[in-house]
C-alpha cells in the first residue's frame, strides 16, 4: 500500500520517483535518477498541484487515493506545462472528469496544443486568490523560470510555496521526501547542475519573481524536483543560491576546461592548473570536455569565477565539444567572470581568431593575452601557460568575495 506523506496539515506529497531515465529533456545526465513532485490539499476543496510523467500514473493514482480515498478532485493547479509535470493530465481528466484545471492564459494555449484541452480551464491572473476551505491560495506569475507559463503558489495559512521548477535539483528522494528526513547536502551541487543547465539563461526572470515574493512568510518550499525545503536553514541557503547564481555571482576558483586529441592541449592544461595552485588557489577544476559531461561543466562555470578554456584546431575551427560548450556559455548569457584562453594547432591554426570571435560576445574579464602551441609545448608556451595561471590566481586572489 503506498503511504503519502504530510507535509503540512491538510498538504501531502504524492510525487514519484524516476531511477530509469538517462537523460533529463534528452541531454543531462540523471546518475541518481530524478522525482517528479506532485502535491495535494485534503480540504473542503481537494486541490492537486501539478502531475508527474504519464509513465508513473498508475503510481501516482494509488498516491492520491491514499490521501483521498474515493473522494474527487475539485481542482489541479498547473505550476508549468512541461510534459514531465503535465504529461498525466490528459488521463487525470479521464479519472476525474469534473476537476476544474486552474492556469494562466499561457496555460491554456499549452494546454490546447500539448493536450487538446479546451474546457473545464479557469484563468488566473498575478495575485489572483482562491479559498478552498480552510486554505487560501493565492497565485504569482513567475514567467520564464524558464517557460512563458511558469507559476507558483502560496497557500497563505500553512506558508507554503509551490514553486514550479524554480529550487529543483536533479536526484531521486530515496527514502524521505523532506530536508529534514535526507541529508540535503548532496542536493545543493545538483541544485546548482539544474539551475545551470535548465534555469540558467533566465537569471533576470528569477530576480524578477524575488521581488514579486519579497513580501512573504516562507516556511515550506515545495518544487517539483527533489527534496521538499522546510527546515529554515535550508531554506534561506537554497533561497540564497538561486538568489546568486541568478545574478551570475560566483565563489572563487578556477574552471579549466580543454579539447585534446594527443595530449599536448592537455598538458598545457595541467601546467596552467599548477601555476594557479602555487599562487594561492584551492579551488581548481579540469575538465576534459571529451570525457567530462557538458552539464558539469557548466555547473562548474556558474560555481568558480576563474575559467580558463582551451582547444585544439579541428577542421579549420575550434574542437568540436569546446565550440558546444562556448555555445552553452553564449546561450546562458554568462557574465562576471575572469577568462583565459588558449589554443593548438599542427599547421595552421584557427583557435585564437574563434575565441576572439567568442569573447566579444561575452561579458568577461580577460586576465591575459592568449597563446597558442604548434604541435608539442615548447619552453615558450610552458612559460606563457604557467604566466596564464599566475595571473589567474592573481586576479582572483585580488577579487573581493
Amino acid at each position: 500500500m503506498y503511504k503519502s506523506l504530510q507535509i503540512k496539515k491538510g498538504l501531502f506529497y504524492v510525487g514519484v520517483n524516476d531511477r530509469s531515465k538517462q537523460l533529463f529533456e534528452s541531454l543531462w545526465p540523471l546518475p541518481k535518477g530524478v522525482s517528479y513532485n506532485s502535491y495535494l490539499i485534503d480540504d473542503e476543496k481537494v486541490v492537486l498541484f501539478d502531475t508527474v510523467d504519464i509513465c508513473y500514473s498508475d503510481i501516482y493514482l494509488k498516491k492520491i487515493k491514499s490521501v483521498i480515498g474515493e473522494k474527487p478532485i475539485d481542482y489541479l493547479v498547473i505550476s508549468h506545462m512541461e510534459p514531465d509535470h503535465s504529461g498525466s493530465i490528459k488521463w487525470l481528466l479521464s479519472m476525474y472528469p469534473n476537476l476544474q484545471i486552474i492556469g494562466n492564459s499561457y496555460t491554456c494555449d499549452m494546454l490546447k496544443g500539448f493536450y487538446s484541452i479546451t474546457d473545464k480551464v479557469q484563468v488566473i491572473k498575478d495575485k489572483d486568490e482562491l479559498s478552498v476551505g480552510a486554505n487560501t491560495l493565492k497565485f504569482f506569475l513567475t514567467p520564464m523560470i524558464h517557460w512563458p507559463e511558469t507559476m507558483m503558489t502560496y497557500i497563505v495559512q500553512s506558508k507554503s510555496l509551490i514553486t514550479g521548477d524554480a529550487f529543483g535539483t536533479f536526484g531521486t528522494l530515496d527514502g524521505g521526501v523532506m530536508d529534514s528526513q535526507l541529508n540535503p547536502e548532496w542536493y545543493y551541487d545538483e541544485m546548482i547542475r539544474y539551475y545551470a543547465n535548465i534555469v540558467g539563461k533566465y537569471g533576470s526572470a528569477v530576480q524578477t519573481a524575488y521581488k514579486k515574493l519579497a513580501d512573504i512568510d516562507i516556511e515550506c518550499i515545495c518544487s517539483t524536483h527533489g527534496p521538499v525545503w522546510s527546515e529554515k536553514e535550508n531554506i534561506d541557503s537554497v533561497i540564497s543560491l538561486t538568489d546568486k547564481l541568478s545574478k551570475y555571482e560566483t565563489d572563487n576558483g578556477l574552471v579549466i576546461a580543454y579539447g585534446s586529441m594527443y595530449g599536448n592541449t592537455e598538458q598545457l592544461a595541467e601546467i596552467i592548473a599548477s601555476s594557479a595552485s602555487d599562487n594561492g588557489i584551492k579551488n581548481i577544476v579540469l575538465h576534459n570536455v571529451s570525457k567530462s559531461h557538458e552539464s558539469y561543466i557548466l555547473r562548474d562555470i556558474f560555481k568558480y569565477k576563474g575559467l580558463i578554456i582551451g582547444s585544439p584546431t579541428y577542421n579549420n575551427g575550434l574542437f568540436p565539444p569546446i565550440e558546444n560548450l562556448l555555445c552553452g556559455l553564449e546561450n546562458r548569457g554568462v557574465k562576471n567572470h575572469l577568462f583565459g584562453y588558449f589554443g593548438s594547432f599542427t599547421w595552421a591554426d584557427a583557435t585564437i581568431k574563434k575565441f576572439t570571435e567568442f569573447t566579444s560576445k561575452m561579458k568577461f574579464d580577460i586576465v591575459a593575452d592568449p597563446f597558442k602551441m604548434k604541435q608539442s609545448p615548447d619552453d615558450s608556451v610552458v612559460e606563457q601557460a604557467i604566466n596564464l595561471g599566475k595571473l589567474m590566481a592573481e586576479r582572483l586572489n585580488s577579487t573581493i568575495y
